[in-house]
């Protein structure tokens, strides 16, 4: 955290809106982290909060729209990228496509709160194309918009007491788990009570 604040000072904006681009790739940079930081420069006077929550929400709307088009565009060949190979494992392929065969739309809902997942998810919903990129920026944008003001936020209170932060993201990070889990649960009852009716 106290190197992506003292990046985001020294280059604001455009620093807050690069590093959430290529997390949309997978590079292992806490999505959240990176959200509270920029907060936290806005709370320490280098930016505006507001317009730090629409830059943000821009960085990471662009981040995984990027990993949509890859996949769209050159469909089950980027595979061959080796870089990606290792997001982008043929294990992972194949229960991200069970995922969408069995809940459809909603796992790139879910998707936005599962930081390893995400990425596979974004770019097998181009590769499948079985949903238009207008439907995948509203999905993408009803979940971020949930969760990025909170982190902005986050930083912005709590600017000048980084140990108070660090509790607060433990908290809400673990907070989401258990709303994932819960909502896992009941997608698996669900789909259990329906398969025994038919």
């Amino acid at each position: 955290m106290q190197l992506l604040v003292e990046f985001f000072t020294n280059y604001g904006y455009f620093a807050v809106l690069f590093v959430l681009i290529i997390c949309g790739f997978g590079v292992p940079i806490p999505e959240d982290i990176t959200l509270v930081s920029g907060g936290i420069i806005a709370g320490l006077g280098y930016a505006n909060p507001h317009i730090m929550l629409v830059v943000s929400m821009i960085g990471v709307l662009l981040g995984d729209s990027t990993m949509y088009w890859l996949g769209r565009i050159y469909g089950v060949k980027i595979l061959r990228f080796r870089p990606l190979r290792r997001i982008l494992k043929p294990k992972t392929m194949r229960a991200v496509r069970e995922k969408f065969d069995r809940y459809g739309n909603r796992v790139l809902f879910v998707a936005r709160f599962l930081p390893g997942l995400r990425a596979p998810i974004y770019m097998v919903a181009g590769i499948t194309r079985r949903i238009s990129y207008v439907r995948f920026v509203f999905l993408d944008f009803c979940a971020a918009i949930i969760s990025v003001p909170v982190w902005v936020y986050l930083g912005y209170h709590g600017a000048h007491n980084i140990d108070w932060i660090k509790e607060q993201v433990s908290k809400g990070q673990t907070g989401i788990y258990i709303l994932l889990g819960l909502l896992a649960l009941y997608l698996a009852f669900h789909y259990f009570r329906k398969k025994r009716q038919s």
